[in-house]
């Protein structure tokens, strides 16, 4: 275990300590004195600053950037065993640690400043991030992870400051901030919450392993600020009157979430079948198209992994929305990676968004009457075909009519996947107290059909999937012998 690292006064000031054996009281709670304790209470903030002056100057929100202004900040966090340390250094550890981190992404300690031209940055000016500790003495893992069951969301929730504060809202409130959550058991969970207008998850998580490896001595990656993911464009969202947008979907639809587990195994399997159009050459006409692409783009033929489980629980889910006509389009929407896919490419390190939403389609019909991998060469065929011409001419028709994107199913017939297996959530953020035991998401931009990739705790190439349905949906889809014959009980 690494040893703890002491806070410098100088860069943490106190907001306010509370007892630590006493949670925080709301208005309500002290109007209503019967009502229930909170199961997790914060009992102290700190503001937590870089430990240098900033030489970032002001970084104007990019093409890919600004759509994000109307989602909730991005909420995830990792549990970790008792970390066998007193609280008092865990907590020095973590906030020295974090102030360090701060000085490499200075901007995230900033605030969104729109300028009299309606463009937008993240300006650093001697402002500050908020580290909340928080305990949750009646609970304990085993009620967090409960295997074969819903997520315990009226419990995760807890685990997040901020929850669902609006991106645009950045400008008046910090654009990063921090939980610490001590069980019962002594186990923690470290929640990190980032504004989703500044960050997309490769640089979310960029920051989260530099966190924890600062906290254990690791050296450091520098991100990339550079601001050429499309040049200088000027383009620009307008807000009059300085009201920003609110979130384009329904906040408090019932839902009910699941973490599903997918074994290595059973993805290899998926992925075999879905190349099985390799053997036999069926589907030509859909086929053909990839064959065309694959000698375009250096051979790149092989529906992926990820793509074959996208497949498959496309096909589930719409089977499962039973009150969808075979007639009606399907939308399977998923985040890609721009990065390596510009020409010339930029940094995998670049700092911001840097994501395209791209979207596949079919109807009920063709969903059900074809099989596994002519779902998924439709969804290899979109991905493959998005390089920097197509990357470039979104931007370009983004930039011609300038909108925030439009999350959630306004049809009740689309799917969303965020996230990625390829996040590094558990290689990397050690912070000397050993590997994470599972990650965990808040309640923000959640809505019917919204789902997200994690990878297994194991390491081992299997995946966790977060998947948010409607409750009748849910109820369908766990009992679609079908689709669970690929499921195992979720990790850890």
């Amino acid at each position: 275990m690494a040893p703890p690292i002491s806070a410098d006064a100088a860069t943490v000031e106190a907001a306010s300590v509370l007892v630590a054996a006493t949670p925080v009281i709301t208005p309500n709670e002290m109007v209503c004195k019967d009502a229930p304790a909170p199961a997790v209470s914060v009992v102290s903030k700190q503001a937590v600053r870089p430990v240098g002056a900033s030489a970032v100057r002001d970084l104007k929100l990019s093409v890919s950037d600004m759509p994000m202004l109307s989602c909730h900040y991005i909420q995830k966090g990792l549990f970790f065993p008792p970390p066998g340390v007193p609280m008092a250094s865990l907590v020095s550890s973590l906030v020295a640690s974090l102030s360090r981190a701060l000085d490499v992404f200075p901007a995230l300690a900033g605030r969104l400043v729109t300028l009299h031209d309606d463009s937008i940055v993240i300006r650093y000016d001697d402002t500050a991030v908020e580290f909340y500790q928080a305990v949750a003495p009646a609970l304990s893992l085993v009620d967090f992870l409960v295997p074969d069951a819903d997520v315990p969301t009226t419990l995760t929730n807890g685990l997040f400051p901020m929850d669902r504060t609006v991106s645009y809202d950045g400008h008046s409130r910090p654009l990063t901030s921090f939980q610490l959550t001590v069980l019962g058991d002594g186990a923690v969970f470290v929640g990190f919450v980032a504004n989703h207008a500044v960050v997309d998850g490769t640089s979310f998580w960029h920051f989260f392993n530099t966190w924890a490896g600062l906290c254990r001595g690791a050296p450091v990656r520098e991100p990339d600020f550079r601001r050429n993911f499309f040049g200088d464009s000027t383009a620009v969202l307008r807000f009059p009157g300085g009201v920003g947008p609110t979130v384009t979907f329904d906040a408090d639809a019932p839902l009910r979430e699941r973490i599903l587990h997918f074994s290595a195994l059973a993805i290899r399997e998926l992925k075999a079948t879905a190349n099985r159009w390799k053997r036999t050459g069926q589907d030509a006409e859909v086929n053909g198209k990839l064959v065309h692409d694959s000698k375009v783009q250096g051979d790149r033929g092989e529906i992926s992994s990820f793509q074959s489980l996208c497949a498959h629980i496309w096909r589930a889910v719409t089977r499962s929305r039973r009150l969808l006509a075979a007639d009606s389009t399907t939308t399977f929407r998923m985040a890609v990676n721009c990065r390596h896919r510009l020409r010339p490419a930029i940094s995998p390190l670049y700092f911001g968004n840097a994501i395209q939403s791209i979207a596949t389609t079919a109807t009920v019909s063709e969903l059900a009457s074809n099989d596994l991998s002519w779902a998924a060469a439709r969804l290899h065929a979109t991905v493959v075909a998005h390089e920097d011409g197509a990357i470039r001419r979104a931007a370009a028709e983004w930039e011609a009519a300038p909108r925030c994107f439009p999350l959630g199913n306004p049809d009740g017939a689309a799917l969303t996947m965020g996230s990625s297996p390829r996040f590094p959530m558990y290689d990397g953020n050690d912070f000397g107290w050993g590997r994470a035991l599972a990650v965990r998401s808040g309640r923000a931009n959640k809505f019917d059909g919204k789902m997200s990739a994690f990878p297994g705790q194991a390491g081992d190439g299997s995946v966790d999937v977060e998947v948010c349905l409607s409750p009748d949906t849910m109820a369908c889809l766990l009992r679609d012998d079908e689709f669970l014959q690929n499921v195992s009980s979720p990790s850890p």
